[in-house]
């Protein structure tokens, strides 16, 4: 919870601080340049959850990972709480996104691994699985919640560094935490694994210096040869290492030795998984960029005379989830074998997330006279959002976990944060588009694209099923 807290608190003004003026504490970037590292941010976050999967499966063990990771997010906090120039916030952003991928993975297992003694291929156990993730999902949004509303009111009302610092005091005391209560997980939770060679140690680490390698070579490239500024060539590489990332890690994971008929199918499953959710995240993802810039420029935000900070529209998302998770895990074990498959909530999801953008393309086009519109285009919005995200993100961890390898636990759980990673890359390059399309246009774009993806989904929901062999 509180590292959640530390997380989404310092999220929800990172966009606002980014494109505030210079003489008003921020950084006084454009809005598109804002929206494309915040986007950026997301993706690094999610990439580095790889090799902070491999460090839990092969060498730290999860519990481990959890404990480093949580030291390395509270020295990127503090970096972010020093006003002393761009190059403390970028190096802060970095150490956050670093010690997040090392923690979001192993965080994740152990929570599937409190339901292992369950797991005999019933469908109760799958069913309280779902449900545990649910749980999961709503206990995080509890620190999620009453982030923005910290973070954001000394943020934007007091100072954007003290906002931050904010989230550095959160993950201390999540640190605190997670001393204190190791004691009660499983024993071989919290156990060194130390399986990896020497030699797979040395390959590790090479892989991890060829990914710097190729942004920084690719980046130095299109500043020099295209003319690109520094920041945005760093951005068009990260895309690229996003994208080829994935890519390079299914054809490496279908290749390796001792993976039977059953896996290789539901490895393949997966793919088609992994692609709609990157779908998801592209678009769920901009609700923390951009719309939280139109909240700032094109919403009346007045409520009995006192104007409230534009980041607390981040605590909407979180307080649906407290409302909404509970109602899904108890839905989900009423309704056992009748439940809709894996495929199905999908798409129920991603038609979900298009309505909500529709919702806030009709802001867009109200907006368009120049007058604010009425914070209810927000309200509903992102309650038709979480709505979908409920469908699909608790369903999509606790399926990856059903159809991982016993030897890619981890790794396999990295995969789906990696979906995050690609969605949030990708929107760094689709948010380029706010400056062409208005608003309104450029949100019905999404919500339809949405829409055309969730078809595609449910029409092919039977075959993805045959795929899985017999995970639901």
């Amino acid at each position: 919870m509180w590292e959640r807290f530390s997380f989404y608190g310092m999220r929800a003004i990172l966009v606002l601080f980014l494109a505030a003026p210079e003489d008003q504490g921020g950084l006084g970037l454009t809005p598109h340049i804002a929206a494309a590292i915040f986007g950026i941010y997301g993706a690094l976050v999610n990439l580095l959850a790889l090799p902070g999967g491999w460090l839990a499966d092969r060498l730290w063990g999860s519990y481990r990972a959890v404990l480093w990771g949580g030291v390395v997010i509270t020295a990127g906090h503090c970096a972010l709480a020093l006003p002393v120039g761009s190059a403390a916030t970028y190096l802060g952003l970095l150490l956050v996104a670093t010690g997040t991928g090392m923690l979001k993975p192993s965080i994740s297992t152990m929570v599937g691994r409190l339901y292992d003694r369950e797991q005999d291929a019933t469908e109760r156990g799958a069913s309280r699985r779902d449900a545990g993730f649910s749980l999961f999902y709503m206990g995080i949004s509890v620190g999620a919640f009453a982030a923005p509303l910290i973070t954001g009111y000394l943020g934007e009302r007091i100072d954007w560094h003290a906002g931050f610092g904010a989230a550095a005091v959160g993950m201390l005391i999540g640190l605190l935490v997670c001393v204190r209560g190791g004691r009660r997980l499983p024993a071989d939770t919290r156990e060194r694994v130390r399986t990896a060679e020497p030699a797979e140690l040395r390959w590790m680490l090479g892989i991890c210096a060829a990914a710097v390698a190729f942004v920084a070579v690719l980046c130095l490239g299109l500043v020099t040869l295209w003319g690109m500024s520094f920041t945005k060539g760093v951005i068009q590489a990260v895309t690229a290492l996003t994208i080829l990332v994935p890519l390079v890690y299914f054809v490496t994971m279908f290749r390796t030795a001792g993976l039977d008929r059953v896996d290789r199918s539901r490895l393949r499953a997966y793919i088609w998984i992994f692609l709609a959710a990157s779908m998801f995240w592209m678009i769920a993802e901009q609700g923390g960029s951009l719309v939280s810039l139109f909240a700032r420029d094109h919403v009346d935000r007045h409520l009995f005379g006192w104007e409230f900070p534009t980041s607390w529209f981040q605590s909407l998302g979180p307080f649906y989830s407290i409302l909404l998770a509970g109602g899904f895990a108890a839905l989900w074990i009423r309704m056992g074998t009748r439940q809709p498959s894996t495929a199905a909530k999908f798409a129920i999801g991603l038609g979900g997330l298009g309505a909500a953008t529709l919702i806030m393309a009709g802001a867009g086009m109200a907006a368009a006279g120049g007058e604010r519109v009425s914070v209810m285009w927000l309200l509903v919005a992102f309650l038709v959002q979480i709505m979908a995200e409920m469908c699909l993100s608790p369903t999509g961890l606790s399926v990856t976990t059903r159809l991982a390898p016993p030897r890619f636990a981890n790794q396999l759980m990295s995969l789906w944060f990696l979906s995050v990673a690609m969605g949030s890359a990708l929107s760094s390059q689709v948010v380029q588009l706010g400056t062409v399309w208005s608003p309104g246009t450029y949100f019905a774009v999404l919500g339809c694209a949405a829409l055309v993806c969730a078809g595609a989904v449910a029409v092919s929901r039977k075959r993805l099923s045959r795929l899985m062999r017999g995970v639901t």
